[in-house]
């Protein structure tokens, strides 16, 4: 049996794609709906413009291309470049238009407005340090309109929970199917940060591979969260769901679930809802 390659994840573009675009359209159908019920952004037949939105840590694209698809003009950055290479790939092969560039969360900026900035599988988590995750939020709500929301998704810390977790997802597309299986372990309180590992098997096209994925993660607690969104008063949280993107069931701020999806909207001006 093939041994555990360590490897970047992202650097196997296709497969990380593979595993997490089974929600893109329910992602995007939530996303479409906070809008509507929200934001100050009215789509429709004579809306005018195309509705902007801002992709933080864009990954491989799915949803940039699935935005694309449903009339946004969306502009995605990423740290890596094979994930943007391969969006690209996949933009290119069904004629849409989208930007993507190589940036950070901490440091990228344009001086374009965007109607919808949206960050939904906890990749805001690698930032690790208060500064870099306020300097993300503070970019931002520079570069949103008022009015403009900022879909935030991100998964809590229950600190006295020592359990490690793991999740398993199975997928296949053209003959590849791709196996992922992460584990968080248990957190370090004092540091705020959590061990994460992922393992991807890949069978299908040619001899099975197998790769391991190691990172740091930091860690929020509703508490945690909360002085963190003080820090940017410009983005006021008008709702929070979970991850099961169920637009008429909101939950409340450090509810049960921990996984937390924030509509955040930037203060200043419009915004219905």
């Amino acid at each position: 049996m093939a041994q555990w390659q360590s490897l970047d994840w992202y650097e196997e573009a296709r497969a990380y794609d593979l595993i997490f675009d089974a929600g893109t359209r329910a992602e995007a159908d939530f996303l479409e709906a906070v809008v509507q019920r929200h934001g100050r952004t009215r789509r429709g037949p004579g809306a005018g413009r195309p509705p902007t939105v801002l992709e933080p840590a864009c990954g491989t694209g799915r949803l940039v291309l699935e935005m694309a698809r449903r009339g946004w003009a969306v502009t995605g950055y990423d740290l890596s470049r094979p994930a943007i290479a391969y969006g690209r790939r996949r933009l290119a092969a069904e004629g849409r238009s989208a930007t993507l560039s190589f940036g950070a969360m901490q440091s990228w900026r344009r001086a374009r407005r965007f109607d919808l900035a949206i960050n939904l599988v906890s990749t805001f988590k690698y930032l690790l340090t208060e500064a870099d995750a306020v300097a993300h939020l503070r970019l931002v709500a520079e570069m949103l309109r008022p009015g403009g929301l900022y879909v935030l998704g991100l998964h809590l810390t229950e600190y006295d929970d020592r359990r490690v977790h793991r999740e398993r997802w199975v997928a296949e597309r053209d003959g590849t199917r791709v196996t992922a299986v992460i584990q968080t372990e248990p957190p370090d309180r004092r540091r705020r940060t959590e061990a994460m590992r992922a393992r991807l098997t890949i069978a299908g096209d040619g001899p099975e591979r197998r790769f391991e994925t190691r990172w740091t993660f930091r860690t929020y607690g509703p508490r945690q969260l909360r002085g963190l969104l003080a820090a940017e008063p410009r983005l006021e949280c008008v709702a929070v769901h979970d991850f099961r993107y169920l637009i008429d069931e909101p939950m409340p701020f450090g509810g049960d679930r921990l996984d937390h999806l924030l509509v955040l909207r930037r203060t200043g001006g419009g915004g219905g809802g």
